[in-house]
């Protein structure tokens, strides 16, 4: 029997790197907000429950989805990590029971394919979360995946926190999961801010997971461009040139 989905969005974030007074989700590609496209994509997948976690300019993020029905949106009063904004979101999940799928609001053309994917390998592996992978040639700057001889994920290092000898892997995370929603709401609080950002690292669930000896899987995608996030203007008007050539093919 196949498992409830609920997705949560984040997109709280400034985005200092667009050098701009608009919430970095709210930035539009090809005529639609970045939030608005990973929404439509979300929505595809008749999830028990959608929210969308905002906090810098909420009510402009919020209007990019105005047209978006039953969509529940929670504040991150502090950009505390990936892990926090998650946290903030447990008063609604108190009695859910099923999948959660995880996703940035800044990755616009990602595949209501992957997402099925990952739902499948999650639950055909039994794991406690599954990760959405891709290879990199440059994976500069991305956290790196650090694997078990089963094939099971052992670690996400971030790259400003990898030796020399991590920053070799060239698998890196995308920023996309699923989690059994028990396991995830469970392990949050147990999150300590032990990196160089001093936040709360959604990653990092990962790493206390595998302690506790659940199991943490992962599917590749071989398509870069649908798990591209944005983190500047530059990438933007990449990522829009490369959506409207093949759009236009």
């Amino acid at each position: 029997m196949k498992r409830k989905t609920s997705i949560i969005i984040l997109a709280a974030g400034k985005g200092v790197r667009m050098r701009s007074d608009l919430p970095k989700v709210a930035h539009r590609l090809a005529g639609r907000s970045l939030i608005q496209r990973v929404v439509n994509t979300a929505e595809k997948l008749h999830a028990e429950m959608i929210v969308v976690v905002v906090g810098f300019k909420r009510d402009i993020v919020i209007d990019c989805l105005s047209d978006n029905k039953n969509i529940k949106f929670v504040e991150q009063k502090e950009q505390l990590g990936t892990g926090h904004a998650v946290l903030v979101t447990k008063d609604l999940f108190k009695l859910f029971s099923g999948n959660v799928i995880i996703m940035p609001g800044d990755v616009p053309l990602i595949k209501e394919e992957t997402l099925i994917n990952l739902q499948k390998e999650h639950e055909q592996k039994h794991a406690a979360a599954t990760v959405v992978t891709v290879e990199l040639d440059d994976p500069k700057g991305y956290g790196r995946i650090v694997r078990n001889d089963e094939g099971f994920i052992e670690m996400i290092v971030e790259h400003k926190d990898a030796s020399d000898e991590l920053r070799k892997i060239k698998e890196i995370n995308t920023g996309i999961f699923c989690f059994d929603a028990h396991e995830l709401f469970s392990i949050l609080p147990k999150i300590e801010q032990n990196n160089a950002q001093k936040e709360l690292y959604l990653t990092d669930a990962l790493e206390l997971l595998r302690k506790e000896g659940k199991s943490i899987a992962a599917v590749t995608t071989y398509d870069s461009v649908e798990v591209t996030g944005i983190n500047s203007k530059e990438q933007l008007e990449n990522l829009e040139r490369q959506y409207l050539h093949h759009t236009q093919r």
